[in-house]
């Protein structure tokens, strides 16, 4: 007879553990706050994947708090920092914190809203020509632009030498918004650069026009020509320089070391912050598919989220993180190897996102008591992670 009542007491006993499994990790989403919407994903863990927690103690700490307005950063090849500074100039620091230098060089910035001296990185054979990249919003008689700039560093590090303009995004706009604007080599030694949609109603239309090169990722030579292969190459009335359309305010773009996937991060209307994996020639929607609305609370346009033709994001936010960068970790802490991070300007946290087959499958809020807005992020040479914010500090994350 007790047998009879263990087999079936220990299925109930097991079913209820399952349920009660499937119910924690259906609520153990790190976002809490009600959606904006009620928009349901395009498939599972879309959004508000399960939560993770690192298990490898990291400590931060802030090595410096004068910066201003830092936007960008890139590792020398000694190891020092190079740091872009919206108001029109880039500094140079040791992973100690200390400026030692600042090169100025640069041309005019339109230093207003979202513009100024935005991303910079250098070229992949910087140690034998010290050549450096950035993009800028640049000043014109018929409003700014998204402008890409290089120039050869000098022999004492103090400015800029033969600066050229290389790509002028169009068309021009009066506003200060959505410039996007990060800019990465591929493996070929091409530049990619993220070009935002400049935020108003009658621009932001631009980003599904292919004679406009707003709301794009863009893919160019080092001396600013489409680069071979561009998917639009020949297409009658397209700029060959678009490699992706469909974006409001890309204002992350990583490369997988691991694979040598493109990667943007989103920063959406009021909620529709996206993670988007890139495909040549793939158009990812925006403004005509979101999964944000309004910062008015109204629809966008007709409020579509799935349109064919269109890509979905790998995943997205709401309500919105906005998300400022983006890398892949390649740093000291073995479990967050091969993670996105993602800097929080809203949003006030580092987001550390577990991909597995191209699909989110975990999420962490690191830092989020620091309460700060997450602008620029690179691994130095020494493993650790540097992070800079909106209110000019330099964090440096490293494990304990």
């Amino acid at each position: 007879m007790l047998i009879k009542l263990y087999k079936p007491l220990m299925l109930a006993i097991a079913l209820t553990s399952l349920t009660n499994l499937v119910m924690a990790q259906a609520v153990t989403s790190v976002e809490t706050r009600k959606a904006n919407t009620d928009y349901g994903p395009a498939f599972k863990g879309q959004t508000r994947i399960s939560s993770v927690k690192s298990r490898t103690a990291y400590k931060d700490e802030v090595i410096n708090d004068k910066l201003k307005g830092p936007w960008g950063i890139c590792v020398l090849p000694d190891g020092r920092l190079l740091i872009s500074s919206k108001p029109g100039s880039m500094q140079i620091l040791t992973t100690q914190g200390t400026i030692v230098k600042t090169i100025t060089g640069f041309p005019k910035v339109h230093f207003q809203g979202q513009g100024g001296l935005l991303d910079v990185n250098i070229d992949p054979n910087f140690k034998t020509n010290r050549m450096v990249y950035w993009t800028y919003a640049q000043p014109g008689e018929n409003g700014a632009a998204l402008a890409v700039a290089k120039g050869k560093l000098s022999a004492d590090e103090t400015r800029l030498e033969h600066v050229s303009v290389i790509f002028e995004a169009v068309p021009r706009h009066k506003g200060g918004g959505q410039y996007g604007s990060r800019l990465v080599f591929d493996q070929k030694g091409n530049i990619l650069v993220s070009s935002g949609d400049r935020s108003a109603d009658n621009i932001r239309q631009k980003a599904q026009d292919l004679s406009a090169t707003t709301g794009k990722i863009i893919r160019i030579t080092k001396t600013g020509r489409p680069a071979a292969g561009n998917p639009f190459i020949g297409k009658a009335n397209a700029k060959p320089e678009i490699y992706a359309l469909g974006f409001r305010n890309p204002d992350g773009l990583a490369i997988n070391p691991a694979t040598g996937d493109l990667w943007e991060a989103e920063f959406g209307p009021r909620g529709g912050d996206e993670l988007n994996l890139i495909k040549a020639g793939g158009n990812y929607g925006w403004p005509v598919v979101t999964y944000g609305i309004e910062y008015s609370g109204e629809k966008v346009y007709e409020g579509i989220q799935q349109k064919e033709g269109t890509l979905q994001p790998v995943y997205y936010w709401d309500p919105s993180i906005s998300p400022g960068c983006m890398i892949f970790y390649t740093g000291n802490i073995p479990e967050w190897k091969n993670n996105i991070l993602l800097g929080g300007l809203g949003g006030v946290h580092i987001a550390r996102l577990v991909i597995r087959n191209n699909r989110v499958v975990g999420e962490e809020r690191l830092l989020e008591s620091r309460q700060e807005r997450w602008r620029c992020m690179a691994i130095g040479k020494d493993g650790n992670l540097y992070a800079g914010t909106d209110s000019g500090k330099l964090y440096k994350i490293s494990k304990k």
